[in-house]
C-alpha cells in the first residue's frame, strides 16, 4: 500500500512536470473582433492559428481567448459575408481586428425570400432581385418604397406629387398588365400577403426581394401577374443593442414652370387685349406655396435577449410639411418582433405587432395650376382687407383662400400583427402556423366655412358651410399552414414544401355630409346642427351612405426543390386557389409553375479552364400567375335603388338590377417565360446578371357591350383580351477599386420593355379593335389623344399631326389624304399614331465610395425613348390661350414654338404639335457621410450624414420635371389632369447613433 502511494505521486509529479513543460510551449492571445463599417461587434468570428491546431469562436461582444502553439506564426479570422483576414502573431498578446463586408457576393451566403421560406441565392432559379437594407436610398419619402427607386431592373416606381407628405407612388413591374384590375404588385410582409405598406418605417428594413419570374410569382396564385415584392423587417439577436436615427430635411422648389409677371403679363397681355390689369403686383405660385418645406423623423430601435428567446423593437416620429400650405403629415409608428426557441429546440414562436397613427392635411393638388392661370395684376386681399372675389381665369378662386380656410384631413390607424408557432418533429421536417391580421381605419374630414369669398359675394343663404365625414374600415385575416420537409441523399438534395391558406376580406364605409350650420368652428364634428340633411327642401338620400363588402380566398399549393450536388437545380410548384370574387363556374383555378438552373461554374472542366470566372448559372422559368384585383360581387346580379314609386299617397324607394350576372367570371391569367444568366468574376469584383422575359396576359377584364334583353343591362364585365409584354433586364455590380483606405462600387441597373395589345375580343364578345383614352378637359373640348389598338403598344398617342403654324397662328394639320389644312377644318377621321408615351429604357447607376471613415454615393436615374404630351403648354403656355387668363413664359419666347400660336381658332384642338422628347437622366440622390467608431462605455460608434434628392435633371422636355408625368398605366406619358405638384430639391441632414 505505501508503495503504490509512492508510485501513484511519482506519476502526479512527472505529468505536473510533463504540462509545466507543454505550457511553457503555448500562449494564449486575446481580442476584439468588429465590423469596420458601424463598429459593431460581431459574433461567432472564426479564430484559427495557421498550423489548425486551435480553434476558437467570438462571443456577442466580439470578444475571444485563445491558447496557440510556439510555432504559430499567424492568425486566421473568417466570418460568413466578410473577407478573412490573416493576422501576424507579434509578441503582443492582444489582438483587435476588424472585418469588411465580402465583395463575392455570389460565394457568400445571401438568403433570398421566395415566398414561403427562404433559399441560398445559389440555389434560386427564377427572376428574383434582392435588395440588402443598407443598399437603399437615403430619402425622406412618406412611402418607404420610394428607397427602392431604380434599384430594381424592371421595377418602375413613380410619384407624380413626392413633395406632398402624403402621397403614395405608383409601382410597376415589367410593364402594363391589365385594363381593368389592378396593375400593382403584392406585398409581403414577413411572410403575411397584404400588409400596410406604409406601415414600414424604412429604418426596420432588414432587405427586400423582388419575384419578377412568373415561377417565383405562381406560389401567390391569383395575385401573382403584377409581381410579388417581398418585405423582411428586422429581427431581435441575442446581441443587446439600441440604435438611433434622425434626421431634417428641407424641400425647396425645382424645375418649376414659369409663368408671366405682372410687368410682363400687362406687356404681353394687357397691351393685346387678352387681360386687364387690376392694379396690383401678385406672384400666385410663390404665395400658396411653402418653400422650404420641413419635415423631421427620429427613430429608435432596441434589440437584444438571448440565443433561445431575442427582441427587436423600435419606434418612430414623424412630421412633415408639403411644398404647398395645406398638406402636413404627423404620424407614430411602433414595431415589436419577439422570437422564442424552447430549450429542446422543438417550438419556436414568434410575434410580430405593427400599429401606426398618421394625422394628415390633404394637399389641394389643383391649386398650384390655380395660381399659374391667376392674373398677376389681381390683389389678394380687397380693400377691406378680406380675401379677393375672384371670377376670372380658368378656375375662377382664390388659391391663398382655399389652402387657409378650406380643410381636408385624415385621421388613419393601422395595425399589423401576427403570430406564428414551428414544430421541428425532426431534424429535417418541420410545420408550421401563422395566424394574422392586417387593419386600417381612415376618417376623412372636409370642412368650407360659410366666409369664402365666393359664398359671400354670391349672398347665398344655403349651402353656405360645408362639413362631411367618411370613415373606412379595411380588414384582411389570414391563416397559413406549411410544412417542409427536406431529404439528402449523397449528392441529391430535396425540399419539399406543402401548404395551405385562408384569407378573409371586408370593407366597411360610411360616410355623412350636411351644409348651413349655425357657426363655422363646429367643423365637422355638428353635423346634425346642420339645416339642410333630409326632407323635401333638403338632400334626400345624398345626405348619408354606407356601404360593407367582403370577399374569401383559399389556397392550397405545394413546392418541390431539388438540386444534384450544388449543379443542377429544379424547381416546381403548383397552387390550387378559389376565390369568391369568380363566377358561379370560375371559383377555382390552377397556377402551375417550374423553372431548372444550372451552375456552369461548378463543374470541372469549367474550373480547370476559366477559373477567373467564380460563379456561371444558367437557369429559365415558367410560370402561370394570375390577377384577382377587382372589385368584389361582380358576376353576381345585384339590385339597386331604381327611383321611387308613388302607392297611396306615399313615395316608396323601389329595387331592380344593377348589373348582369356572369357565372364565368375568372381572373386574368398571365403566361410568363423568363431565361436569364448570374455571373461573378474576377474574385467578385464583378457580378451581375441578364434576363429576357415574356408575359401573355390573357382573358383580360372589361365591360362589354351586350344585348337587352335577354341582359338586363346594356353591358357585362367579363374576361376578353389579350395583351403581351417583353424585354430585357441587366444588372452590373463592379468592385472597381478595393484597397485598405479606398473603395469604389459601381451598380448599373438596366431594363427594355415593349408592350403588344393582341385582341379585345374572344369568340363570346366582340369588343371593336381599338379603344380610344386619355381624354382632355375643358376648357375647350381636346377629347382622346390616344388609342389602345389591336397591334399596337399601350400609349400610343393618337392625334392629328401637324404641319406646322401658318402666317395667322393657326395651327395646320395633315389631313387623311395628306393635304395641309389649318386644325379646325380637320375632324377625328384625320388622326394618325403619331407618338408614344412608353419609355424603351429605364437605367440607373449607383455609385458608392469610402475613404477612411467617409462614405459618398451618387445615384443616377434616367428614363428614355418616349414622348411627353406637354399639357401644361397645352393649355397654359401659347399668346391664344384664355383671356384674362395668366400663361407660361414659353407664350412669349420668340424661341419657343408655343410662341406662333396665336390664333385662337385652333386653340383648343390636341395635335403631335405639343408632343416633345420625354427622355431625361437625373441627379438623383447624393449622399455623404462621415462614422466614428469610439471606445465609450455608453457609445460605440455615430454617423452624421447628408443627402440631396432631386438634384439636376437633364432634358430637353419644357414642361417642368419629366417625372411628375406618369409613365405607369394605360396612359403613360400624359397629364390627363390640370393639376400640377411641383418637384421639388430636397437636402437631408442626419445623426445615426449605436449604443
Amino acid at each position: 500500500m505505501h508503495k503504490n502511494f509512492i508510485y501513484i505521486m511519482m506519476l502526479c509529479c512527472f505529468l505536473c512536470l510533463y504540462t509545466g513543460t507543454a505550457n511553457a510551449q503555448t500562449r494564449t492571445i486575446s481580442g476584439v473582433v468588429t465590423d469596420n463599417t458601424d463598429g459593431a461587434p460581431l459574433l461567432g468570428v472564426n479564430v484559427t492559428d495557421n498550423l489548425k491546431s486551435a480553434v476558437t469562436t467570438t462571443n456577442n461582444k466580439g470578444y475571444f481567448t485563445i491558447s496557440v502553439s510556439a510555432n504559430a506564426k499567424s492568425l486566421s479570422f473568417s466570418y460568413i459575408g466578410y473577407d478573412t483576414r490573416n493576422i501576424a502573431i507579434t509578441s503582443a498578446n492582444t489582438i483587435n481586428i476588424t472585418l469588411g463586408s465580402s465583395a463575392n457576393q455570389l460565394n457568400e451566403v445571401v438568403v433570398v425570400s421566395v415566398g414561403y421560406g427562404t433559399l441560398d441565392k445559389r440555389e434560386v432559379s427564377s427572376s428574383i432581385t434582392h435588395v440588402s437594407g443598407k443598399d437603399l436610398l437615403t430619402v425622406s419619402a412618406n412611402n418607404p418604397l420610394m428607397s427602392l427607386q431604380g434599384k430594381v431592373p424592371g421595377l418602375n416606381i413613380t410619384n407624380t406629387a413626392s413633395a406632398d407628405p402624403n402621397s403614395s407612388p405608383r409601382i410597376q413591374l415589367r410593364g402594363v398588365s391589365s385594363r381593368s384590375a389592378g396593375l400593382g404588385p403584392l406585398y409581403i410582409i414577413n411572410g403575411v400577403p397584404g400588409g400596410n405598406i406604409d406601415n414600414i418605417n424604412q429604418n426596420d428594413i432588414e432587405s427586400i426581394d423582388v419575384l419578377k419570374g412568373g415561377a417565383a410569382s405562381a406560389i401567390y396564385g391569383t395575385r401573382g401577374s403584377n409581381g410579388v415584392i417581398i418585405i423582411t423587417t428586422k429581427k431581435g439577436t441575442a446581441q443587446s443593442q439600441m440604435f438611433y436615427d434622425g434626421f431634417t430635411s428641407f424641400d425647396y422648389l425645382n424645375n418649376k414652370l414659369e409663368n408671366l409677371s405682372a410687368e410682363e403679363f400687362i406687356a404681353n397681355r394687357v397691351q393685346n387685349k387678352q387681360g386687364q390689369n387690376y392694379g396690383a403686383q401678385t406672384n400666385w405660385l410663390n404665395e400658396v406655396t411653402r418653400s422650404p418645406a420641413f419635415a423631421q423623423k427620429h427613430t429608435v430601435q432596441f434589440s437584444g435577449g438571448s440565443a433561445k428567446t431575442n427582441y427587436f423593437a423600435s419606434a418612430d416620429y414623424r412630421n412633415a410639411e408639403g411644398i404647398d400650405l395645406r398638406a402636413s403629415k404627423r404620424e407614430y409608428g411602433a414595431r415589436l418582433n419577439i422570437n422564442h426557441t424552447t430549450d429542446n429546440g422543438m417550438f419556436v414562436a414568434t410575434l410580430t405587432a405593427a400599429p401606426r397613427y398618421m394625422n394628415t392635411s390633404n394637399a389641394d393638388q389643383g391649386n398650384f395650376n390655380n395660381a399659374l392661370t391667376l392674373n398677376p395684376t389681381y390683389p389678394i386681399f380687397n380693400n377691406a382687407g378680406k380675401y379677393n372675389f375672384i371670377n376670372t381665369g380658368f378656375f375662377s378662386n382664390n388659391p391663398v383662400e382655399n389652402a387657409n380656410l378650406i380643410k381636408s384631413q385624415s385621421e388613419i390607424k393601422e395595425l399589423d400583427i401576427n403570430g406564428s408557432l414551428k414544430m421541428n418533429i425532426l431534424s429535417n421536417l418541420s410545420t408550421l402556423v401563422t395566424i394574422s391580421q392586417i387593419s386600417r381605419s381612415g376618417k376623412n374630414l372636409n370642412f368650407s366655412p360659410s366666409t369664402l369669398s365666393s359664398i359671400v359675394n354670391a349672398n347665398r343663404v344655403t349651402q353656405t358651410n360645408f362639413a362631411s365625414q367618411e370613415q373606412r374600415e379595411d380588414d384582411q385575416k389570414n391563416i397559413e399552414w406549411t410544412g417542409n420537409y427536406g431529404l439528402d441523399l449523397g449528392k441529391n438534395h430535396f425540399k419539399l414544401l406543402g401548404g395551405y391558406s385562408y384569407s378573409l376580406y371586408n370593407y366597411k364605409q360610411v360616410y355623412a355630409q350636411n351644409y348651413d350650420f349655425p357657426f363655422d368652428t363646429y367643423l365637422w364634428n355638428n353635423l346634425g346642427s346642420g339645416l339642410y340633411n333630409g326632407g323635401a327642401a333638403g338632400q334626400g338620400q345624398n345626405a348619408v351612405s354606407s356601404t360593407q363588402n367582403g370577399s374569401t380566398l383559399i389556397a392550397f399549393f405545394g413546392r418541390l426543390n431539388y438540386d444534384f450536388d450544388n449543379r443542377y437545380i429544379l424547381t416546381a410548384s403548383l397552387r390550387r386557389e378559389g376565390s369568391s370574387k369568380f363566377g358561379a363556374n370560375n371559383k377555382w383555378g390552377n397556377f402551375p409553375a417550374i423553372s431548372g438552373a444550372w451552375r456552369v461554374s461548378e463543374e470541372t472542366f469549367f474550373k480547370e479552364k476559366l477559373p477567373w470566372i467564380n460563379e456561371l448559372k444558367v437557369r429559365a422559368d415558367y410560370g402561370v400567375t394570375g390577377n384577382q384585383d377587382f372589385g368584389n360581387y361582380l358576376s353576381l346580379l345585384l339590385y339597386g335603388g331604381a327611383g321611387y314609386f308613388p302607392f297611396n299617397g306615399q313615395y316608396y324607394q323601389v329595387y331592380g338590377p344593377s348589373s348582369n350576372v356572369n357565372p364565368n367570371l375568372s381572373w386574368e391569367k398571365s403566361e410568363n417565360l423568363n431565361m436569364g444568366i448570374d455571373f461573378s468574376i474576377l474574385k467578385g469584383r464583378l457580378s451581375g446578371s441578364v434576363d429576357y422575359y415574356t408575359r401573355k396576359n390573357k382573358d383580360l377584364l372589361g365591360n362589354y357591350n351586350v344585348s337587352v334583353p335577354p341582359n338586363t343591362q346594356a353591358t357585362t364585365f367579363t374576361n376578353v383580351g389579350t395583351m403581351k409584354n417583353y424585354g430585357i433586364e441587366l444588372a452590373l455590380t463592379g468592385q472597381i477599386i478595393k484597397k485598405e483606405n479606398f473603395e469604389y462600387t459601381a451598380n448599373l441597373a438596366l431594363s427594355y420593355n415593349k408592350n403588344k395589345f393582341i385582341s379585345f375580343s374572344n369568340d363570346l364578345y366582340q369588343g371593336g379593335t381599338f379603344q380610344d383614352v386619355a381624354g382632355l378637359p375643358a376648357p375647350g373640348s381636346p377629347g382622346n389623344i390616344q388609342r389602345i389598338q389591336e397591334g399596337h403598344s399601350i400609349g400610343e398617342f393618337y392625334t392629328l399631326r401637324s404641319a406646322g403654324v401658318n402666317d395667322a397662328g393657326a395651327l395646320l394639320v395633315y389631313k387623311k389624304d395628306g393635304s395641309v389644312v389649318p386644325a379646325n377644318q380637320a375632324n377625328n377621321d384625320d388622326k394618325q399614331f403619331v407618338g408614344n408615351g412608353l419609355p424603351k429604357f429605364i437605367a440607373s447607376m449607383g455609385n458608392t465610395f469610402r475613404y477612411k471613415q467617409f462614405d459618398l454615393g451618387i445615384f443616377l436615374r434616367g428614363t428614355f425613348g418616349y414622348k411627353i404630351f406637354n399639357t401644361s403648354a397645352f393649355y397654359l403656355g401659347t399668346p391664344s390661350s384664355q383671356t384674362d387668363a395668366n400663361v407660361l413664359q414659353s407664350a412669349y419666347d420668340s424661341g419657343s414654338k408655343y410662341s406662333l400660336l396665336k390664333s385662337t381658332s385652333t386653340t383648343s384642338i390636341a395635335s403631335d404639335y405639343f408632343l416633345e422628347n420625354g427622355s431625361f437622366l437625373k441627379i438623383d440622390n447624393v449622399s455623404l457621410g462621415y462614422r466614428q467608431n469610439l471606445n465609450i462605455k455608453y457609445l460605440k460608434s455615430f454617423r452624421i450624414y447628408a443627402a440631396g434628392r432631386n438634384l439636376h435633371t437633364f432634358t430637353k422636355y419644357t414642361g417642368g420635371d419629366p417625372d411628375l408625368v406618369e409613365v405607369n398605366g394605360l396612359t403613360p406619358g400624359v397629364n390627363t389632369s390640370l393639376n400640377y405638384y411641383p418637384s421639388t430639391l430636397q437636402l437631408i441632414f442626419g445623426l445615426q447613433v449605436n449604443f
